[in-house]
């Protein structure tokens, strides 16, 4: 097994424990019953849910452990997976343990919403941002639901029908390709009406302010965009699956 996350490193209170498994395990009794997380020293209450990946060459499966709401901010978490030795289902067994310490930095949280094309991010409760922005046209509608940062790129490539720009200020939600970004291109559209190809276009000055702003792990929920709701392995779409459904353990059931 190995961790998404890197001990000592701070996340966005959005941002779930990921690890990646080398093989695809059968039973997660053991898995579930090795796990302890704390949060500031306390219990965290929180679940897994295991699903098919292809991340990493080799590693199928990929757990992510959340709680039932956003991790609480500046905080401590601590994870200790004792699963060395123990049952991955029949045939299988657990070759490490995992230990992991990290932090969570401000609740960043972002709201997009497609009626107003006003995107609103408040941190630790306070209004920072009020920026218009243009999402996803009718052909390629941006998702629903909620998205969490996933990384940032000063200047990211983006390819597609019709287009193949460098594009400033780029801030991935989605494993499928939507960001935050800038859209110079795009700024007679930008608060009137939505004509990307399903990312959220920014006028370049606000999408460095969000850029300059945002840590992974912050999370941002769209709603009113005319799309589906954000696929959960498209990225981290954790926060799109019910909490009744999340304990249910995905595609290895909790038992």
């Amino acid at each position: 097994m190995r961790l998404y996350e890197k001990d000592g490193a701070t996340y966005g209170v959005g941002m779930p424990i990921i690890a990646y498994l080398s093989a695809s395990i059968t039973s997660a009794k053991d898995f579930d019953a090795a796990t302890q997380v704390t949060v500031n020293g306390a219990p965290a209450q929180g679940a897994w849910y295991f699903q098919k990946s292809a991340i990493y060459a080799g590693y199928p499966i990929e757990a992510h452990y959340r709680p039932a709401e956003f991790w609480p901010a500046h905080a401590e978490v601590a994870m200790n997976l004792d699963t060395k030795g123990k049952s991955g289902g029949a045939g299988l067994v657990y070759d490490n343990s995992l230990t992991l310490d990290m932090k969570t930095g401000p609740a960043n949280v972002g709201k997009v919403d497609g009626k107003t094309l006003r995107m609103v991010v408040t941190s630790d409760g306070k209004q920072v941002f009020d920026f218009p922005v243009s999402l996803g046209k009718a052909s390629t509608p941006t998702f629903n639901g909620t998205k969490v940062v996933m990384e940032k790129k000063a200047v990211e490539r983006m390819v597609g029908d019709g287009y193949d720009e460098q594009v400033p200020w780029s801030v991935r939600v989605t494993n499928s390709g939507e960001y935050v970004h800038s859209a110079s291109w795009n700024g007679g559209n930008i608060g009137q009406r939505s004509t990307s190809h399903g990312c959220t276009n920014l006028t370049e000055a606000n999408a460095k302010a969000y850029f300059d702003f945002a840590q992974v792990g912050d999370p941002i929920t769209y709603t009113n965009t005319g799309g589906p709701t954000m696929p959960t392995w498209d990225g981290y779409g954790d926060w799109n699956v019910p909490w009744n459904t999340w304990q249910a353990g995905g595609a290895v059931p909790a038992n």
